[in-house]
């Protein structure tokens, strides 16, 4: 009695567990922490694919070898076992393959008259033709299939090809809802009849135990088996995918977008850990993670799909893939040109390279070049400041000691009462023209230090019939004067004809004259002023 009354407590306390741990699954919801992740292990997974490809080759390998040294005969049903097993390894993984071996095992087996086998192969090929494009073709081998006298395990296999090639071909006309609908009718009724057949509470029957009630829209039973199913198998197995799956698409329906993502994840880690390269969890997510404007991931995501899809001769999947990532090329160029791309990529990455290595040293040579001239320029520009402030100082000096030697003469004039010979010495203009003629000889001298090829720049603006000719000894003409002081800046004609002792209508008359002898006469005075 004592018994009895502790196994009652203990039923009610795991019955109570249970319940509390279902309610705990449904209440907690996915954080954005563990997204993060998920995502950074999804990412770290994908660099290293290669290891988990490797192995599967591997497998693949040694299976084929196997196969291809061994004659067939009617007793040697392990080689028939074999050749199905390898078909199985090369599924979702080259597609082209897996139909090539199916078909061979079909042939052989019907050419031994060995029916249940050749029907194996016959189903299993036409459940992944529509991965080919062969959507007619497959429905017209499940079609061509005897279903009477048909073993358990048979009906098992014929129910679950079913079911799988009509969820691809609802896939392959998702664009066209009709029709895709009818499609996921036809493989909602197979699972329906799968579930007839299969082992209760078998791994494969709890998955599509909980994948059937998601398709009728019961979403709490299917989260409740799927989630149950996923603490049992290993994360690389298909089965752990394609509930991880499910589940991220009743989250989806539910509206929990952190739910969906993280499991939608867990499948791609899960077909990446298994080498599935037919996939559809990892271009769905690349897609996620646009909306999401996590652009370096989607990319990345979106091309690992499109990359297996091209590897796996899944063109289902490339169009799919292809649909997710625009700026790809098309699957069957990018199939086609990848080899020869990546030899052209470097060949232009080279070649660019060189190109900008030979472009910035011919930028550095020129620059260093301009350099140097700048600074012959800045030392000869430095060399002739000092020259222009020495002959300034020292027309000062010469005009300071002559107006000096004025003021004494005109003292002694006045102290002597030569009044009259002042003002003849004044007013014949005699000393005023000395003075003229030793500042031109000094500004000629300064100013020709300056601009050394002054006269030859000017005469190439004039006329060749009406150049300047200068006499014997004579550095400049009252013509290059005038032009001299306008290339210092002092173009008003008043400060020029005051500093030459002329008057202002003679330079009026000697600057109108130059421009009629300009080659360019509209632009003459401009032209003088860009003489360097």
């Amino acid at each position: 009695m004592i018994q009895m009354r502790y196994r009652v407590i203990i039923g009610v306390a795991v019955i109570f567990m249970g319940l509390v741990t279902v309610h705990r699954s449904e209440a907690m919801s996915v954080t954005n922490g563990e997204i993060s992740s998920q995502l950074e292990r999804l990412d770290k997974e994908l660099v290293g694919r290669q290891v988990y490809i490797q192995a599967r080759r591997h497998r693949i390998d040694s299976l084929r070898r196997l196969c291809n040294s061994r004659e067939v005969s009617f007793n040697d049903r392990k080689w028939f076992s074999d050749v199905m097993t390898l078909a199985d390894e090369y599924n979702s993984f080259d597609n082209d393959s897996a139909l090539f071996y199916y078909r061979r095992g079909y042939e052989v087996a019907s050419g031994l008259r060995l029916d249940s086998i050749s029907t194996a192969f016959r189903l299993k090929r036409a459940t992944f033709m529509p991965l080919a494009g062969l959507t007619r073709e497959a429905v017209d081998e499940i079609n061509a299939v005897d279903t009477s006298s048909m073993t358990t395990g048979l009906k098992e296999l014929y129910y679950d090809s079913s079911r799988q090639m009509y969820s691809y071909l609802a896939s392959f006309f998702k664009n066209y809802p009709e029709t895709g609908e009818g499609y996921n009718r036809m493989s909602t009724d197979s699972q329906r009849r799968l579930l007839g057949v299969l082992e209760e509470n078998s791994l494969k029957y709890r998955l599509n135990l909980g994948e059937f009630y998601y398709n009728t829209h019961e979403y709490s039973k299917a989260r409740e088996t799927l989630l149950e199913l996923l603490g049992q198998l290993p994360e690389e197995d298909n089965m752990y995918a394609r509930a991880a799956h499910i589940i991220a698409d009743i989250a989806k329906a539910r509206g929990d977008h952190n739910e969906y993502v993280y499991y939608l994840v867990l499948s791609a880690i899960a077909d990446t850990k298994g080498a599935t390269l037919e996939v559809s969890s990892l271009q769905e997510l690349g897609q996620l993670m646009f909306s999401r404007d996590e652009i370096g991931r989607a990319h990345t995501y979106l091309s690992i799909a499109l990359s297996n899809a091209v590897d796996c001769h899944a063109p289902l999947r490339m169009l799919q893939s292809a649909e997710g990532l625009p700026v790809i090329e098309s699957a069957h160029a990018a199939e086609i040109e990848q080899s020869r791309s990546r030899i052209y990529t470097v060949i232009a990455l080279m070649a660019v390279l060189l190109v900008a290595l030979g472009a910035t040293m011919l930028f550095l040579r020129r620059e260093n070049r301009r350099s140097a001239r700048m600074r012959v320029n800045l030392e000869i520009a430095n060399h002739a400041k000092e020259v222009y402030i020495s002959q300034f100082l020292n027309l000062c000096s010469i005009y300071m000691d002559k107006l000096h030697q004025f003021c004494k003469i005109v003292d002694r004039k006045i102290s002597t009462g030569k009044i009259e010979d002042l003002h003849k010495m004044t007013k014949s203009g005699r000393f005023v023209e000395e003075q003229s003629r030793e500042f031109h000889e000094v500004f000629d001298n300064a100013f020709l230090h300056i601009y050394p090829n002054f006269v030859e720049e000017v005469n190439a603006l004039l006329r060749p019939d009406a150049r300047i000719s200068l006499n014997d000894g004579e550095h400049l003409n009252t013509d290059l004067r005038i032009l001299a002081f306008m290339r210092l800046g002092i173009e008003e004609s008043p400060r020029i004809a005051q500093v030459l002792n002329y008057s202002v209508y003679t330079i009026y008359t000697y600057r109108n004259k130059l421009r009629n002898r300009a080659i360019n006469r509209e632009t003459f005075e401009q032209d003088i002023m860009k003489i360097k």
